[in-house]
């Protein structure tokens, strides 16, 4: 059974000082550490022209805007080069637009293959730029590291401009200038922009120096682009990246983009309502998918559409190909569950670590995912790449952090590693792969030994050590009988959740289900009917939850505790106010 904390109630004192009518919206923010009315007006009323920062407070943003304009106005040939994920690829787009826009055509896009290049820069791609005749590289998402490539780009007589939003190296590249608020030296306010908020802030730089013509304000139109790729990466949505994304869905119910619109379309998902589960459960995986399965130029084209035909085109290979990168995983996934199995048994170590030089790389983190799911534990595996390299994915149970025990292996286990608290990825030698197990082992058990001293001593107010040990974090105690469409609105003037802003939960003690179904095309999901006491039905969603034991033992009329969040969905068309499960206990 998981561990949890209920968040502490708010004093009178704390209520009034943030001002607000609603008593849960006031518990809500406060303890989002937002507790004045200033501030609360700030966070629920997010404004593009209050918040939305200077975007020559940027390290280089000026330098950099200045050498672009020069370049266009010179017709000097621009390679903007891109990351191949769902952040990279909408800033490619929205520098194809912009210059689109302008009508400047002396351009290319470039973005690399993931399994044959891997992230970055490279020094093949420059020669490949080279021969193109490209005189200034602008980089999207990549390039705070590539001291050599850029190195190489200048023996050339290429300038590199870099836009990045990843941590900054103590030796950072030769670059022309280097765009990224992560630099130690960098005073922008905001350190949480995505690698395309980056390169719309240099995109607002330009346009502050020379309008190209282009009307005041146009560039708004660009944050469908930004808020997608702010949704996708997994960034903080708090301070400008909160304005970028709620514009950047506002722009999305509307935008006119040909590819996009036929996505939605195929996908059955109504534009005008859609969300930011929308994009990071059914969009951000196919922009993912074409560099996963080898085409991430693909995704750009649909992105880019100009015409109906491949707008159709590129929504239905997208949907395909993803299709075909669910398979692929499946058979990882269930290849890695037989080996834990057999190497294991039913006594699992610390953490799951595993590989095979026949892995691809790009579907490990997905693979990664759905067995730390599944045998709870942070899961660790390798293949080997198209330069022969081993490299790795991780991902957490929920409760670890796999960067600090990728830290905790002994000094010289990894060739390079980084990420975050629940993914990573990492690269190793072919000598130390053999004492890998091991050595990751040894330091997810250091760190277990941790948490469990830290788990005994904790009480349910201290949520701070709650939060660190991976314990589920309740925002409030509620009745079935709360669950009304007022209480959804209340808790909509906080979205778009995400990272820095999770959608809130609540804790629904000693409710009754009515009735019990599995359904899905593959029997996978769960949903059980809560009814209030005016007969009103209340239904809970739970996706991929058939197999769990809660699941497997729930009956009608049994009185179960439910973890669950509020949401409404719009499945064919029609609005339902519903609970998502989060856990039953």
């Amino acid at each position: 059974m998981p561990a949890y904390s209920v968040r502490k109630p708010l004093s009178v004192e704390e209520k009034n000082a943030l001002g607000l009518s609603s008593d849960l919206v006031s518990h809500l923010l406060f303890h989002r550490g937002i507790t004045d009315a200033v501030s609360a007006d700030t966070f629920l009323t997010p404004s593009y022209d209050r918040d939305i920062h200077d975007p020559f407070l940027l390290k280089d943003a000026e330098k950099a805007a200045r050498r672009i304009i020069q370049a266009i106005k010179s017709d000097e040939k621009i390679a903007i080069y891109a990351d191949y994920d769902a952040d990279g690829i909408p800033g490619a787009v929205i520098w194809n637009d912009f210059f689109v826009r302008i009508s400047f055509k002396n351009f290319i896009i470039y973005i690399p293959h993931r399994h044959d290049e891997g992230f970055g820069l490279n020094v093949e791609a420059v020669n490949e730029l080279v021969s193109q005749g490209v005189k200034l590289i602008v980089t999207v998402d990549c390039g705070i590291s590539d001291v050599v490539p850029v190195a190489h780009a200048n023996s050339k007589g290429l300038e590199v401009i870099i836009t990045d939003h990843h941590e900054a190296p103590a030796h950072v590249p030769p670059a022309y200038a280097i765009v990224d608020h992560k630099q130690v030296d960098c005073m922008y306010p905001d350190k949480f922009l995505c690698g395309s908020g980056v390169a719309f802030k240099l995109i607002q730089a330009i346009l502050k120096i020379e309008r190209f013509g282009l009307k005041e304000g146009m560039e708004k139109w660009l944050l469908d682009l930004v808020g997608m790729a702010t949704l996708s990466d997994m960034v903080p949505l708090i301070g400008e990246n909160r304005v970028l994304a709620q514009y950047g869905l506002n722009v999305l119910r509307k935008s006119q983009r040909l590819g996009l619109v036929r996505l939605l379309a195929k996908l059955k998902i109504p534009q005008k309502y859609i969300t930011e589960d929308d994009i990071g459960f059914m969009i951000s995986p196919r922009i993912n998918a074409a560099s996963r399965m080898g085409v991430p130029m693909d995704a750009f084209k649909l992105l880019s559409a100009q015409t109906e035909e491949d707008a159709k085109f590129f929504a239905d290979h997208l949907d395909e190909i993803n299709n075909e990168r669910k398979g692929m995983v499946a058979a990882l996934v269930k290849d890695v569950k037989k080996k834990v199995h057999e190497r294991h048994g039913d006594v699992i170590p610390h953490a799951i670590v595993l590989g095979n030089p026949e892995w691809r790389p790009s579907l490990l983190g997905l693979a990664a995912n759905s067995c730390a799911e599944e045998f709870k534990r942070p899961v660790f595996l390798w293949g080997r790449d198209g330069g022969d390299v081993i490299k790795g994915s991780c991902r957490s149970e929920g409760t670890s952090n796999v960067v600090e025990i990728m830290k905790g292996a002994l000094e010289g286990t990894f060739l390079q590693f980084g990420g975050h608290h629940h993914s990573g990825g990492f690269a190793v030698g072919n000598d130390a792969i053999h004492f890998l197990d091991s050595r990751l082992n040894e330091s997810a058990k250091k760190i277990s030994n941790i948490k469990s001293q830290i788990l005994n001593q904790t009480n349910a107010e201290n949520v701070k050590e709650a939060e660190e040990i991976g314990q589920i974090i309740i925002d409030k105690e509620l009745s079935i009988e709360d669950v009304m469409w007022s209480l959804f609105d209340d808790i909509s003037k906080l979205a778009p959740f995400g990272v820095g802003n999770p959608r809130p939960v609540f804790l629904f003690k000693n409710i009754v289900a009515d009735s019990v179904r599995i359904f899905g095309k593959t029997n996978n999901h769960v949903e059980i009917i809560f009814k209030k006491k005016s007969g009103a039905k209340i239904p809970a969603i739970a996706f991929f939850a058939a197999p769990t034991e809660w699941a497997k033992n729930l009956k009608a009329n049994t009185k179960i505790n439910l973890i669950a969040s509020v949401e409404k969905s719009m499945f064919r068309g029609r609005p339902e106010l519903r609970l998502r499960v989060i856990e039953v206990v």
